[in-house]
């Protein structure tokens, strides 16, 4: 027997090509995208604009899938953390961070990752694989079905308002899946998120920075950390494959594109580390000498089991923020979010011997 083609990570011109090989009219493609995209339904049967014929064979050809929700934990601040799980076991952490009156879905692109970050608790889980578009896209739909976020809101007041790329993996080690999955999720006829309002985190992946962005129209964002290659290099081994100045060119050029562009640098506050005024000072060389419009974020660590590094004080942090602010550099204190499910920055980490619990509420 066949195996049933799944459907959730298929381009329109996929789904196209599918429905005129049932010998289906054309429109039928834009229907069918509706039904999974912009209502969100799993069930062929319910396709209601479709006929009995067209919603058996559908239903004989394909799957609508959603990942398996072995864990969900609801933190004390309403940061909500899924460990989802694939049809090959395989498993990832996707988290939504809510505002007052919006949120983030932060999502994964690789179960594990290859980067290494020193201070990442995802970086200590190897890479095994790369996720597909449709894995990347579903985690998404998952969170919209938490949250009966379906049909696609037309207005601005959807709690799942924004995306960032910048769960588990490195997305530009995943540029094809991760840009299609892109296309995807800001399709105006779906799920329609505004490029705007979708950032994708990297590490710095040089070469790959214009072309993805080229690619999606998505904001970018780079974990930076450190103000040098020498301290940059200790804390995130990819340095020494792309330097700071290869990843500084390139964001000056992704803004070159598009003049009104800023890029986000997101800084891990490291206790004696990195957070020091000369370090902040050395920071804003860098941007001018690059001539980067920059923000930063900057993140207090959150700790977790076997990592060496600690904190840094918030009075430094403070001070730090004060000194960027200070030469017109937006510099935000990200209020850390999930700590205590272990779903803030940097904490992400899928077990395959951790235990079903219970479903939050």
């Amino acid at each position: 027997m066949t195996e049933k083609k799944e459907l959730i990570g298929l381009s329109k011109e996929e789904i196209a090509a599918e429905i005129e090989h049932l010998g289906e009219k054309p429109f039928r493609a834009k229907q069918l995208w509706q039904w999974l995209y912009f209502h969100g339904e799993t069930d062929f049967e319910k396709m209601s604009s479709f006929s009995k014929d067209l919603r058996a064979k559908l239903a004989e050809n394909f799957t609508i899938s959603r990942p398996k929700i072995v864990t969900e934990q609801l933190s004390s601040d309403k940061t909500r953390k899924w460990l989802f799980e694939f049809k090959d076991g395989q498993r990832i952490e996707t988290v939504y961070i809510p505002e007052e009156d919006r949120g983030a879905v932060c999502i994964s692109t690789q179960v594990g990752c290859a980067v290494g970050c020193k201070f990442c608790h995802t970086g200590s889980q190897k890479i095994t694989r790369n996720l597909t578009a449709g894995e990347i896209v579903s985690q998404f739909m998952a969170a919209r079905d938490a949250y009966h976020e379906w049909p696609s809101p037309k207005d601005e007041t959807r709690y799942l308002s924004n995306i960032v790329v910048m769960g588990m993996g490195e997305p530009l080690h995943n540029m094809e899946n991760v840009i299609k999955a892109l296309k995807i999720l800001t399709d105006g006829d779906g799920i329609a998120i505004s490029k705007r309002r979708v950032t994708l985190s990297t590490s710095g992946i040089a070469p790959n920075i214009v072309p993805m962005i080229q690619a999606t129209g998505v904001k970018l964002a780079i974990s930076l950390h450190a103000p040098n290659n020498e301290k940059r290099s200790q804390i995130m081994p990819i340095n020494k494959r792309y330097p700071l100045e290869e990843v500084l060119k390139a964001c000056h050029e992704y803004q070159q594109l598009d003049g009104s562009h800023f890029v986000t640098f997101e800084y891990l506050m490291l206790k004696d580390f990195n957070d020091s005024l000369d370090d902040a000072r050395e920071l804003m060389a860098l941007m001018k000498k690059f001539q980067i419009n920059a923000k930063f974020n900057l993140i207090a660590f959150n700790p977790w089991p076997g990592c060496s590094y600690e904190p840094s004080p918030q009075s430094r942090i403070i001070a730090f923020s004060k000194e960027l602010q200070k030469n017109r550099f937006a510099a935000p204190i990200r209020v850390p979010r999930g700590q205590d499910i272990l779903a803030a920055c940097g904490q992400l980490k899928s077990k395959k011997d951790e235990k079903t619990a219970p479903k939050g509420e």
